[in-house]
């Protein structure tokens, strides 16, 4: 079985490139550790290339599932998938899936993951304010006091 992935100093990285490359025989990816900035991760073409289809297969299969009408099956297996969305309301779930299917398929088609994963994100902090009675409260509460003269809008370049 093959390691997901293996870590490895930025530093012994770029003193041994060629031992990092052979080390990626072994392991499906390196993640470079770099001190002063994000990690990066270093994986091969074909590699990259596999996850792609995958990635694009399984948006297919899920878009396919929603438009079959086996919303039911889909939502019993998204709860089990992300367990946070049981805090959601039943109109958020369907909106989830539905922005899911759409950002999954632009996403695959851009062989580019960052809008699902920021998507997940954002309604997983939703459910986190679902889940939490008082600042539920504190969001939906209308403001109070008079918050005094708006500036008026200006012209971007």
């Amino acid at each position: 079985m093959v390691a997901a992935h293996e870590e490895v100093p930025f530093s012994e990285f770029l003193h041994r490139p060629g031992a990092a490359a052979e080390r990626l025989n072994v392991v499906r990816a390196l993640r470079l550790r770099r001190r002063d900035a994000e990690d990066l991760a270093l994986i091969r073409a074909d590699q990259l290339e596999s996850d792609a289809v995958v990635v694009d297969f399984t948006s297919r299969l899920l878009a396919g599932l929603i438009r079959s009408g086996s919303l039911d099956a889909v939502r019993r297996v998204l709860v089990e998938a992300l367990p946070w969305v049981t805090f959601l309301p039943e109109p958020d779930v369907d909106q989830l899936l539905s922005e899911l299917v759409t950002v999954t398929q632009g996403a695959a088609s851009l062989d580019n993951l960052t809008p699902v994963a920021v998507l997940l994100t954002q309604w997983r902090r939703t459910a986190e304010v679902y889940s939490d009675p008082v600042l539920l409260e504190i969001l939906h509460r209308e403001p109070e006091g008079d918050f005094g003269p708006v500036q008026p809008p200006t012209e971007q370049q």
